[in-house]
């Protein structure tokens, strides 16, 4: 099943978040390799995609996992939870209706 992970920053977590970046990149990309990535980014916390010092304010994964523990147990272990970026993280059940999957 899907799930949707969102990670909502801390506040002045910009240079966490740089400095655990490739580590969190690797994680997503060792899902992507394995087929189970829809889609993942962050949220800049300005309406640009180069926010500069304002930094972003989240991110959103959305990928495969055998159950809701898994998906949490995933998220849990995320460089960006170790490091402090997030202040927060929700992981759902997600359903795609659109586009449409078949």
């Amino acid at each position: 099943m899907w799930y949707m992970i969102l990670g909502l920053d801390a506040e002045g977590s910009l240079d966490k978040r740089k400095a655990a970046r490739p580590a969190h990149l690797e994680r997503l990309k060792g899902l992507q390799d394995a087929g189970r990535l829809m889609l993942a980014g962050p949220l800049p916390a300005l309406d640009t995609r180069e926010p500069g010092p304002a930094g972003f304010v989240g991110s959103l994964i959305v990928a495969e996992f055998d159950s809701l523990q898994a998906a949490r147990a995933w998220a849990e272990a995320d460089p960006y939870v170790q490091a402090g970026v997030y202040r927060e993280v929700h992981v759902h059940p997600w359903l795609q209706v659109f586009p449409s999957s078949s």
